[in-house]
């Protein structure tokens, strides 16, 4: 492979410390690396001296001569005063770029609902960043340098970019470096990891699957002593290899090794336990929306809406922005009043919210971080083990000297934290999550689906970062079009939905633009039933539909006789569990089937 870029002996320090020291790593053509690391490691800085924005006090970078390189920072603001296709397409006549297939995609996938015409001023931050990304991604680069690349991006919008990395170059040409907490995105895009930490920058094959498993070994051949960090990996490895064996296949490390470390490594989540638990706090009732609609002057956002929330229910909330998800958890929390319909909810109901705006910690901003968490309970149950407080921030990644920080003087993804740790110091049983990944690196979220995997309550959770989602929710739901859809095909099933969905751009462009992209070559049509075939789909759909009913019914009176049962009856809690996974199979085998003839039919 041709070389495109390298670096010698970097050395860079700031005035508190030492960011890199010898550092020595090169890209080649072909290659496609995630970066990884802790927030405020040098992963933004690393790239930042790759590309040149940055000189290192030591050492030196290289590069390919006439090589292209393109990089979407963080920090990276366009002229407000410009206009979105000046910023995208700059000068280029109409017929150039509006017959290049790339720039297409590109305005297809980022920017189809922004106004063509628009000034970047006028827009919000997130459609500033997606034009960012866009005018990016319509240039011609050997390599591209993409510093959080998903952030204001809905999971439709994260699927798009992947699969436009991924054919972007042809295999062998080009290089990708990608920094990004998004770890379905992470093994979607990468071939390589590079882990920034202690001053160096390591390299792993593969992706984020591949990267866990050769950290565990390395951990574990190290004898270094960080138990607790090992155990968390041994169970994100865990999750990987029983949950998605598919992310594993890119790799080529050897599966025996990872089925000899998870060999002994339970499920993630005790769900017959966390079901009992979560009967007890809760009750049978926890909040029932019926025929829920809400309206905003003539928009109305939701229509007809029925839910009903199950005790110890772990649900993930998947939309575009607009859609109406933050409307229907703020109908469940109370802090809005539908327009029609009812919401019910149980006596015992205690709701929490992790809102994006840090509202708990605004008027403790001159408190430091011991005495914020002093104010709480002084202890957590967490695995069947009593802990403090002060053992809940150490493990969600606090040191000793951040417990006298004040809490103003904290980063962005430790407030994160801390504003998790005091909700759960409150004891609430149903948890809202929005958006709970800003501002966290790849570790704190595993430290965090941690601490959710021994939290016995109702779990309703909003993000865009799809691992989070699958990881942390045992079943998905999808506002589409104002209604509420089950999604027994989980994310997959979702963006087949939204596939069907998709608009045309907007009506705003010229006629001559709209007619140019109308007119590029159609994905070949999906094969459909017809008549017969037709409606013996629909007539077994329906049938697995009513199955489904009666099963997931079976499966609640189940959960409930385990929270009544005698917990020292173990003899009767193991029939009662040996049902429930009988059923919860029955139950995952009909979704399956359920997916495969709901594809059938919608072609």
């Amino acid at each position: 492979m041709a070389h495109l870029l390298g670096a010698q002996n970097l050395h860079l320090e700031f005035p508190t410390r030492v960011v890199f020291d010898s550092v020595t790593i090169g890209i080649d053509e072909g290659d496609r690396i995630g970066v990884v690391g802790r927030n405020g490691d040098g992963k933004s800085t690393l790239l930042a001296l790759l590309q040149g924005r940055l000189e290192p006090d030591g050492g030196s970078v290289t590069r390919r001569g006439g090589i292209r390189i393109g990089m979407l920072d963080q920090s990276d603001h366009l002229p407000l005063d410009q206009r979105v296709c000046d910023a995208i397409v700059g000068d280029t006549e109409e017929y150039e770029w509006a017959g290049n297939p790339l720039i297409r995609d590109v305005l297809s996938g980022l920017v189809a609902d922004i106004p063509w015409e628009a000034v970047i001023g006028d827009l919000s931050g997130g459609q500033q960043r997606r034009v960012a990304l866009a005018a990016l991604l319509a240039g011609d680069w050997d390599v591209l340098f993409l510093d959080e690349p998903t952030n204001h991006l809905d999971v439709e919008g994260i699927s798009w970019l992947a699969a436009h990395l991924k054919t972007r170059w042809a295999p062998g040409n080009g290089a990708l470096v990608v920094v990004t907490h998004d770890r379905w995105f992470l093994d979607e895009v990468s071939l390589q990891t590079w882990e920034v930490h202690d001053r160096i920058v390591e390299p792993f094959e593969g992706g984020y699957a591949a990267y866990i498993l050769q950290r565990v070994e390395r951990d574990r051949q190290a004898s270094v002593v960080e138990g607790k960090r090992q155990n968390l990996m041994r169970k994100e490895l865990a999750w990987l290899r029983r949950g998605a064996p598919a992310r594993t296949s890119k790799p080529k490390f050897r599966i025996d090794a990872a089925n000899e470390l998870i060999e002994n490594e339970p499920p993630p989540r005790d769900t017959v336990s966390l079901a009992s638990m979560a009967m007890q706090r809760l009750g049978k009732d926890v909040v029932d929306l019926d025929a829920v609609s809400v309206s905003y002057g003539d928009n109305q956002v939701l229509r007809d809406v029925t839910w009903r929330i199950a005790p110890g229910e772990r649900t993930g909330i998947l939309g575009v922005n607009g859609a109406g998800k933050s409307t229907l958890l703020s109908l469940v929390a109370g802090s809005i009043l539908p327009t029609g319909g009812r919401v019910k909810r149980g006596k015992t109901v205690k709701i929490s919210v992790l809102t994006q705006q840090l509202d708990e910690l605004k008027d403790v901003q001159e408190d430091r971080v011991s005495a914020v968490v002093a104010t709480k309970r002084s202890t957590y149950l967490a695995d069947g083990k009593e802990m403090t407080p002060g053992q809940l921030l150490e493990r969600l990644g606090f040191t000793s000297a951040q417990l006298s920080t004040p809490v103003k003087d904290l980063s962005g993804g430790q407030k994160r934290r801390l504003q998790l740790l005091l909700i759960l110091l409150d004891e609430p049983n149903v948890l809202i999550l929005d958006e709970p990944t800003n501002d966290l690196d790849t570790d704190m979220l595993v430290a965090m689906e941690d601490l959710l995997d021994a939290w016995p309550g109702t779990l309703l959770v909003i993000s865009h970062d799809r691992y989070l989602l699958e990881r942390i929710t045992d079943q998905q739901y999808a506002v589409l079009d104002g209604h509420l859809r089950h999604l027994p095909g989980g994310v997959d099933q979702y963006l087949l939905l939204r596939e069907g969905h998709k608009t045309r751009p907007e009506a705003s462009r010229t006629a001559k633009v709209t007619a140019q992209i109308a007119a590029a070559p159609a994905a070949p049509k999906k094969v459909t039933l017809s008549g017969a075939d037709l409606r013996n789909a629909e007539k077994e759909l329906g049938a697995i539909e009513r199955k489904l009913g009666k099963v997931q019914g079976e499966e609640a009176s189940i959960h409930e006789k385990l929270a009544a049962h005698d917990q020292s009856d173990y003899e009767g809690l193991s029939v009662l569990s040996s049902e429930l996974r009988s059923l919860e199979q029955q139950v995952a085998d009909l979704e399956t089937r359920w997916l495969e003839v709901t594809a059938l039919i919608e072609g």
